[in-house]
């Protein structure tokens, strides 16, 4: 791969000016030293010089941690991109979900301190796709199915994933033809994990198109915000008080009546319940029964459903 086209550089930089909302300044990179981090080094590098903040977070999990964040130090000052190493302790229990939940609040931390506006991971097609498929046998809903989303906020940090459209193979090619040896991550073929699994079964089928079916996951999420979009509207101007409870037309279509419901539930209710849950809730509603469900009381009624806090923690609200 030609690494001086600059067609390459533009392209991932409408990308990032996309996810930003135009919005010029600071951009964090966060970087592990792996082939599909170091191509968004190199093309964050070239695209915005000057203006490339990097990361790169040393969970502590394997010895050879420390030694990969020297190693994306230097390809850093090859390109003269400030690097910092933010080292994180992982609790007990879920590795991965505490490697996660770490790994962002440590990046969300250092993009504060330096008034960085969104910090870009090197989530790519291959990853959408592996997402998109294990979802898919997991019987999840829309926006489950939408996958990994191309900006989010988490831990309070603005992340923009730029590189979704965009290939493994070409990432790997990008990085090969700068000659840089990026690191080698066995985990990512630990076969006790869910993704390690999936990616090897795809590995194996050179008929999908992983561009194809990360659009896809890209439609998916814009009717899942259409679907949020009009739930939104329903419970502002469809959703009224009746007595002490909230009140709902009955004959929504099931995938909108379920986002009405959680919202109901997150005002009037306690904690925040699953999708499984509330779809649950909504099935019995359908049948005639009544339902409890985060402290609520939900009670079918000829053309509406109607939903109270439980007696109990009614009585308990008041006497506060």
């Amino acid at each position: 791969m030609d690494t001086s086209d600059p067609a390459l550089f533009a392209r991932f930089a409408d990308s990032v000016r996309r996810l930003s909302g135009g919005a010029d300044g600071a951009l964090g990179v966060a970087i592990s030293g792996g082939p599909d981090s170091l191509a968004l080094l190199l093309l964050a590098g070239a695209a915005f010089p000057g203006k490339v903040h990097c990361a790169t977070v040393d969970h502590g999990l394997r010895a050879e941690s420390a030694d990969e964040a020297r190693f994306v130090g230097e390809c850093c000052g090859e390109l003269g991109v400030p690097h910092a190493v933010l080292p994180v302790s992982i609790g007990k229990g879920n590795t991965a979900d505490r490697a996660r939940a770490a790994r962002y609040e440590a990046l969300a931390s250092w993009a504060s301190d330096r008034d960085i506006g969104r910090i870009a991971t090197a989530h790519h097609a291959d990853d959408q796709a592996e997402t998109l498929m294990m979802r898919l046998n997991r019987a999840s809903g829309v926006g489950g199915l939408s996958g990994i989303r191309e900006h989010v906020s988490i831990a309070g940090a603005e992340i923009i994933r730029p590189l979704l459209d965009w290939s493994h193979s070409e990432l790997a090619a990008l990085v090969e033809a700068r000659g840089w040896a990026a690191v080698d991550d066995p985990s990512n073929r630990d076969p006790r994990s869910d993704r390690a699994r999936m990616r090897a079964q795809l590995a194996d089928t050179g008929w999908l198109d992983r561009p194809a079916i990360a659009a896809s996951a890209a439609h998916l999420a814009e009717a899942d915000a259409a679907l949020d979009w009009m739930a939104d509207r329903i419970v502002a101007d469809d959703v009224w008080m009746d007595g002490d409870r909230l009140a709902m037309q009955h004959d929504l279509p099931r995938a909108l009546a379920l986002r009405v419901i959680e919202r109901i539930l997150a005002r009037v209710g306690e904690g925040r319940p699953g999708v499984s849950e509330i779809a649950r809730l909504h099935d019995a509603l359908v049948r005639g029964d009544v339902g409890t469900l985060a402290g609520v009381v939900a009670r079918p009624g000829r053309h509406v459903w109607r939903f109270g806090k439980e007696a109990s923690r009614a009585d308990h609200t008041r006497g506060n």
